[in-house]
């Protein structure tokens, strides 16, 4: 199986369990692996053919700089869904991490892998 990347995407949100988390907007840095056939882009070189990672970066951008969620993990199922069900992605593995969110630590969060059944 082939893979689309999208690694380092960071956009402002509201995140966090804490009151000052909720009347700010923090940074999170999202990596994104899909699942894919390239080969059929590559032959028909076409974008019709191919999963469109500025599509999928201008909607996670949109979707994830409008939500509120408490937890990383719940930020990350919620992306997770969206991706498999609005671009028909068939399998992936998602990063989503907080930079800073704890002091002395590079970034916090959570890898999830999902699959297109997982949602039935």
């Amino acid at each position: 199986m082939d893979k689309i990347f999208l690694n380092g995407l960071q956009v402002e949100t509201v995140i966090g369990i804490f009151e000052w988390e909720r009347s700010i907007r923090q940074i999170v840095s999202l990596d994104l692996e899909l699942a894919c056939d390239a080969r059929v882009a590559a032959k028909s070189d076409s974008i019709d053919a191919a999963i469109n990672y500025k599509d999928i970066a201008k909607r996670l951008i949109d979707f994830i700089g409008n939500s509120e969620f408490q937890l990383v993990e719940s930020l990350a199922e919620a992306v997770a869904r969206l991706l498999i069900e609005e671009f028909e992605i068939s399998c992936l593995r998602l990063s989503l991490a907080k930079p800073s969110a704890i002091e002395g630590s590079k970034e916090v969060g959570v890898i999830i892998e999902r699959r297109a059944g997982d949602y039935d």
